[in-house]
């Protein structure tokens, strides 16, 4: 919705200024003085652009068009702008005709939404051509589980293998008693059963469940609370149930008729503004303190043999792996000697923190103190690996010991810097780890974000940090 206002504002000011053979300078400072279309000021025109722009808004939302990509085909999608975009015009042109506005060019208008529709079409291709190469790398799917392992079952499977474009990606089958599998329960593609697919869909991040075989009605309803208690999507193939889903529209996922029986709440613009937040703020302040980083670059280099960056493997959202990068604060084999110090660990649980690391370098101590080791981090948030603030990201090794219900910290993108970070810090506690990573979950915002942030500042400066 952002990028179709700031699409429609492009458009009319381009129109705009090739009839009426101005300048963008002289555009902009005769729309302001109200002298760009004699006799309009910048009030009304401004009110004609905003009613514009809400109604195609509110009209391709309802064609659905700001719906998933993977809910509707390229075709449809584009047809559906066109659309949009021409019952949008004649609402302007409609307008126009009521409020007697003879002295604003016609011309202006046809070629505002000329290019509106236009525009719109293209920008709604390259969006979703660079989605589908998204898809591709694994970036952004959802992970699925598929209740049954009959015909209908293995065929959705290679329905969604198939067209990676849909953004799925397939975790497993659910055996269900009775229903025509040709599988062994024993069989890797059977990851669970009824009693254990919630279970299952914690430890695979899975994102929807889809029901294809023929079942009591009160097995679904069952199956339907635990979701929305759990946060899963939760999909029938469609003549099945006894009108549990009546009244629910179908959806077709590629070629598939689904019926969407629970579908979660996003935050969608919230999580929107989170991004543009982690952007802007990482790009101003890598721009801001590119002298500080060249310096500590050069005297990690100057203060010990080895490189100036190291690359860590962690575990993202949903478990994704990505590579975690900070100034090297130790020393080069590190990690060869890390069986060496285990008995001095000062943390409980599957935490790993020794104060008085031997180690750490001497630059690398005074690099923690303050946090300084963390700031290449701000190139993982351009990236999209972490966020500004999240839960810290973990690697491979503790969260194999990790308990079901402490894979909730995976639910979101990581963080450099967090609620545990400017609360308990020094805390030794595992469980007060887990603990403020899930309060910070269950209670986001982006106010909480600023006060973190905030927060974060007076903890670097005290000179806390380990």
């Amino acid at each position: 919705m952002v990028l179709d206002g700031i699409t429609i504002l492009g458009s009319a000011m381009l129109a705009t200024l090739y009839e009426m053979h101005k300048g963008p300078v002289t555009g902009v400072k005769g729309f302001w003085h109200g002298t760009l279309i004699h006799g309009r000021s910048m009030g009304i025109l401004l009110a004609l652009l905003c009613g514009f722009a809400v109604s195609l808004m509110m009209t391709s939302r309802r064609l659905h068009l700001y719906t998933p990509i993977r809910l509707t085909s390229f075709l449809r999608e584009q047809r559906l702008s066109v659309q949009a975009c021409f019952t949008s015009g004649l609402l302007l042109t409609g307008t126009l005709y009521l409020i007697h506005a003879e002295d604003i060019p016609r011309s202006i208008v046809l070629i505002t939404v000329g290019l509106v529709t236009i525009l719109l079409s293209l920008r709604r291709l390259v969006y979703r051509m660079l989605i589908y190469r998204r898809f591709e790398r694994g970036v952004g799917t959802r992970n699925v589980l598929i209740v049954g392992t009959g015909p209908e079952a293995q065929a959705l499977r290679l329905h969604l293998e198939n067209l990676r474009h849909l953004g799925y990606t397939f975790k497993g089958f659910i055996d269900f008693p009775g229903s025509g599998s040709r599988f062994k329960t024993t069989s890797g593609d059977v990851v669970g059963t009824l009693d254990t697919m919630f279970q299952v869909a914690r430890k695979q991040f899975v994102d929807e469940i889809f029901f294809t075989n023929p079942c009591a009605r009160g097995i679904v309803q069952e199956a339907l609370a635990q979701a929305r208690t759990q946060g899963v999507d939760l999909r029938v193939v469609p003549d099945l149930y006894d009108g549990l889903a009546w009244n629910s529209p179908i959806e077709y996922i590629g070629q598939f008729p689904t019926i969407p029986l629970h579908c979660g709440h996003v935050p969608e613009i919230g999580l929107l503004l989170k991004r543009t937040m982690d952007i802007v703020l990482a790009t101003l302040f890598l721009i801001v303190i590119s002298p500080v980083l060249l310096a500590i670059a050069l005297a990690v280099r100057l203060d010990s043999h080895g490189p100036v960056f190291y690359f860590s493997e962690r575990l993202g959202k949903k478990g994704r792996v990505f590579r975690c990068i900070k100034f090297r604060t130790m020393v080069r084999d590190a990690e060869k000697r890390r069986a060496d110090v285990m008995h001095m660990n000062e943390r409980d649980g599957v935490l790993f923190k020794i104060a008085n690391d031997p180690r750490i370098t001497k630059l690398g101590r005074f690099l923690r103190k303050y946090s300084l080791d963390e700031l290449p981090q701000f190139f993982n948030v351009l990236r999209g690996d972490m966020s500004i603030v999240g839960p810290r990201p973990p690697i491979a090794s503790e969260v194999k010991e990790y308990e079901l219900n402490h894979l909730r910290r995976l639910d979101v993108t990581p963080g450099i810097t967090g609620l545990w970070q400017v609360q308990a810090r020094q805390d030794p506690s595992f469980d007060n780890y887990i603990s403020l990573d899930v309060t910070y979950i269950e209670t986001w915002s982006i106010w909480l974000d600023l006060k973190i942030i905030g927060r974060t500042v007076g903890v670097v400066l005290a000179g806390t940090g380990s």
